[in-house]
């Protein structure tokens, strides 16, 4: 059997970055990118070093720049101090105080600016106001909040004072949140009485209320809730305070809590394939480093910029790209509290049309829906203000990848696809727009300094044109530092033996003839199938690009004589079909179009159709649901946390 994973994806498009980005970008044409990865080559620590003092504000300088002593624990900049909120805020006021921070649209359209001094003095009150309830250095505060400006000041005030913040989504369930505050051990809660989105009033207090009801809670003394939508809310004397009035007489300055660039920022619980949550540190020094060299990189960052993120803080795109990165570099960015579909799939294109938007960045999951909801509406605004678009969450097919390109950046921004993930703070492998030509599909070319490599199954390092685990083969600066409380789950998810001190980062990767990457999903849904390893991303890929499909999310399920069977979940641009013989012909036209896409082994077994696909308020697609459904099991997991949970039942009855 093969220990190699094979990849069938023929996509022979190449887009080279047009001559005016070129000579506007802040890293212009590939000899600037390879005289980087050769500096970073020849002396691995003083690259970083340079690059830390350039582009960070230390209060007390730095001497020591790696520390591999205790691997893979490893420490960067640790003798150093500085504080992330003044690199954030404070460094802004002298040359730029009026400047436009945050541009925010609430779900209802009303739009609310805030000036980099208006900011810096609301983060520095509400700094103030924590510290009035006991909140020091080192303390953990869970954030459960809608997205708001009052949530990045929640952020910002944590790091202003040394609190490291855990921030939940506010779609998760009291349940989700509960594990989170016990395995933390908070002290407090941020929350508001609801959020809106969609039209919707979604209520948050509530949650936080049950939550601490189910107990083990016994740090929290303190809820502090931000009134956001004039719900009532059940009201506990001794632990709620309103956000107001908390803050209301606290001084607009804030000494910032000078700590070590080792010293945690932020924990984010990320879902692990069983088990509780995994807590993922981050340190601040090296975290910041890469939220800035990436904004810098890969966005191509300019003072003119108008950046819209449309992740929300409760995931690490919300941290890197909305709370911290575009404000290290003094951006005005966007905020958005709803959602892209309401009040009218047109939703996003109007808000980058008002906002004169130039970086657009969102989820393939986001793109592929917008193309189904109306894929004609873009041509309707103005979207001349785009320079640059950008995709982050999992890989995007080569289909949307090209409607992104044609339609909505009207052939002429470059797309920035980028290969990342909790774990490691910031964009890992990604086109550097002025640099590197694009490939629809492909994530392209490690970013200067990181060091990757395919390996096979027992870490041995495949040269060329191959496909196998992706692997990080030196330590980084905005790398997680361990996981909360639990070291040694740290070592084992993410340094196991057999990868011989390589970060493995769980996803199966394809490398071309011309080095660029292509993700094929994370390891464990790397297919099987009669010898063969393939990864879920290339049949989806395929399906996706025949006319009828809108979207699709493929899985595995045990075969007696394959070992793996491939089970396709599939929305059509048109309707679901109803009459059983039009669907097993659609479905017969669907496996044939993959068998002559990819070959007669991505044929899949069987295809079910659903309207939608089971997804989080965040877009993400649960293929963990879906691998419980094609395995015919009982779904134990936990389902709040879906858009949609109704789909579940019509995609286990769709069987043809």
């Amino acid at each position: 059997m093969s220990t190699h994973i094979e990849s069938n994806l023929n996509e022979n498009r190449i887009f080279a970055p047009g001559a005016a980005f070129v000579a506007q970008a802040n890293i212009s044409g590939m000899a600037a990118y390879q005289a980087l990865c050769q500096e970073a080559a020849h002396d691995y620590a003083g690259y970083w070093a340079r690059l830390a003092r350039t582009h960070l504000a230390w209060h007390k300088p730095f001497q020591k720049v790696l520390d591999e002593s205790k691997a893979p624990f490893f420490k960067w900049f640790e003798d150093g101090e500085l504080n992330v909120s003044a690199n954030c805020l404070d460094k802004h006021l002298a040359s730029q105080p009026e400047k436009t921070a945050l541009i925010f649209e609430a779900d209802d359209g009303q739009v609310t600016r805030i000036s980099y001094r208006d900011l810096h003095a609301r983060v520095c009150q509400f700094a103030n106001a924590l510290k009035s309830r006991h909140i020091n250095k080192g303390d953990r505060v869970v954030i459960y909040m809608p997205m708001s400006i009052e949530v990045v000041v929640a952020m910002q005030a944590c790091a202003r004072i040394g609190a490291i913040h855990s921030v939940v989504f506010g779609g998760f369930s009291a349940k989700s949140l509960h594990e989170r505050i016990v395995d933390a051990q908070a002290c407090a809660v941020l929350t508001a009485d609801a959020q809106l989105r969609g039209g919707k009033t979604i209520p948050l207090k509530t949650a936080v209320d049950e939550a601490l009801a189910m107990g083990g809670c016994t740090a929290i003394h303190s809820v502090i809730v931000y009134r956001r939508a004039g719900s009532e809310v059940q009201w506990n004397s001794k632990l709620d305070l309103w956000w107001h009035e908390l803050v209301a007489g606290q001084a607009a300055t804030c000494e910032p809590e000078w700590v070590s660039a080792e010293h945690p920022l932020f924990i984010l619980y990320t879902s692990g394939s069983t088990g509780k949550p995994k807590g993922v540190q981050h340190s601040s020094g090296g975290y910041l480093l890469g939220a800035v060299l990436t904004m810098q990189w890969v966005f191509d960052y300019k003072a003119s910029d108008i950046f819209w993120c449309t992740a929300d803080v409760g995931w690490i795109t919300g941290h890197s790209y909305v709370a911290y990165g575009p404000l290290a570099v003094g951006a005005t960015q966007v905020i958005f509290e709803g959602v892209p579909t309401w009040p009218d799939a047109g939703r996003f294109w109007k808000m980058i049309q008002a906002h004169k938007v130039s970086t657009f960045y969102t989820a393939p999951t986001a793109i592929r829906s917008l193309i189904k909801l109306g894929g004609e509406l873009p041509k309707q605004y103005d979207l001349s203000s785009l320079r640059l678009l950008g995709s982050v969450g999992e890989p995007i097919n080569p289909e949307a990848w090209m409607w992104y390109y044609t339609v909505v950046g009207q052939s002429r921004c470059p797309i920035v696809d980028t290969w990342w993930q909790t774990e490691t703070g910031c964009h890992m492998i990604a086109p550097l727009p002025g640099a590197i030509a694009t490939k629809p599909g492909s994530c392209t070319l490690p970013l200067p300094g990181i060091m990757t490599a395919i390996v096979s199954e027992t870490g041995e390092k495949l040269s060329g044109e191959n496909g196998g685990f992706l692997v990080i083969t030196r330590p980084f600066p905005s790398q997680l530092r361990t996981i909360w409380g639990d070291p040694q789950r740290y070592q084992e998810n993410y340094f196991p033996v057999e990868m011989k001190g390589a970060y493995l980062a769980g996803d199966s990767a394809h490398r071309d003839k011309d080095g660029y990457y292509w993700i094929m999903g994370r390891i464990d849904d790397v297919l099987k199938v009669s010898g063969h390893r393939l990864g879920t991303m290339e049949v989806e890929s395929a399906l996706v690009s025949n006319s009828l499909v809108a979207e699709a999310a493929v899985v595995g399920k045990p075969h007696d004589i394959k070992g793996e069977a491939i089970v396709a979940f599939v929305v059509l641009k048109g309707a679901r079909p109803t009459d059983a013989a039009a669907a097993r012909q659609i479905v017969e036209t669907l496996r044939n179009w993959v068998s002559k896409e990819l070959g007669p082994i991505a044929k899949p077994d069987e295809i079910r159709f659903g309207d939608n696909l089971p997804k989080t308020r965040s877009g993400k697609i649960m293929r963990r649901l879906l691998r419980t459904i094609a395995k015919g099991e009982q779904i134990t997991q936990d389902v709040s946390t879906l858009e949609n949970p109704a789909i579940l039942e019509q995609l286990k009855e769709t069987i043809y």
